[in-house]
Formats: structure tokens, sequence, C-alpha cells
């Protein structure tokens, strides 16, 4: 099977970036981030592509980058946290080794701090999350082989747990 070896998806902050370099580093393959194709082709920051163009704007460029990077990269795969809400993506991670990094908003809030300059949180950023998490959540489980909660954990132990469920060996 073409593709990458493994998919993560999850909210902001989860640490798909940071596992995703782990498990790239101990797999002896690459890690790419789709929100980062996104940043590059855009030539922009995400907030920024969200206050321009708008949001519909970003989610055509994130179908189009995860599209992309699905059908050209055999390494580790992070996908943006908004990226399951498009049916098109949830139909590409079919068969996928999709992992779900999850999360709850206590952790949410250590991580991310619920301040940062994230464009769907820029209102009461935890009442907003808990709302991006209960309509995400069941996107994120429908797509996913198996669910990883990062809670109290590094990221190099969530990295190890993907390795065993996916049953993958280390270089």
């Amino acid at each position: 099977m073409s593709g990458p070896v493994v998919v993560l998806v999850g909210p902001m902050g989860s640490g798909k970036t940071t596992v995703g370099e782990i498990l790239a580093r101990r797999l002896g393959t690459a890690c790419r981030d789709t929100d980062q194709d996104i940043v590059e082709s855009a030539g922009k920051p995400i907030s920024e592509i969200f206050l321009d163009d708008g949001e519909p704007h970003f989610r055509d460029l994130e179908r189009e980058a995860v599209r992309t990077a699905l059908a050209e990269h055999e390494g580790v795969l992070a996908l943006g946290g908004g990226a399951v809400l498009a049916p098109e993506t949830r139909r590409l991670l079919a068969g996928a080794p999709v992992i779900f990094l999850d999360m709850d908003v206590a952790e949410a809030v250590k991580r991310v701090g619920l301040d940062a300059p994230r464009p769907l949180l820029m209102m009461n950023p935890r009442k907003q999350w808990r709302e991006l998490m209960d309509a995400r959540r069941p996107l994120y489980t429908e797509v996913a082989r198996a669910v990883v909660s990062t809670d109290d954990r590094t990221p190099d132990e969530v990295a190890g747990e993907i390795l065993d469920v996916l049953e993958l060996k280390q270089k």
C-alpha cells in the first residue's frame, strides 16, 4: 500500500507535529504537516488566511493540501485540526493508518493556553474548544484506526503507543 505509514489527526495542541516528528525519526522516514504545506503555498500564516480570505478559502486550501499529501507522502503525516470536517478528506482517509490524538480541555489549556492566536478560538476559548471538540470528536473517531490519549503523557510515550498499536518496527 502506498501513502503515509501513519496519519495523525486531532485537535490543535494535541501534539500531531511533535509526535509526528518523533515517529518519523523512529521509523527512519520524513514527517509532513499539511498546515505547514498551506502556509508555504499561501505565503502567509493560517491566522492571516482566515482573516484575509475567510475560513471557506482556508478549508479549500486544506482539502487540496491533504489530497496532495496523501497521494505523495509515504512517511508520517500530520493533518490540521479541522481537516476531517471535509467529507472528501474522510473518504480519502478510509483504510489509512490514522491515529486520533485525543485530549481533554484541561490538557488543551496547559498546551495551547487557549489564548494563542488560533482563529477559531478568539472568543471564550474554553467554550469554543469544547464546541469544536463536540463537533469534531465523532469525525476523528470515524477516520481513526485507533485513539491515543495524550493527556499527561510525553510525546515520546505517545509515539511509543502509536508504534505498538500499528505494530510498526523502529529503525
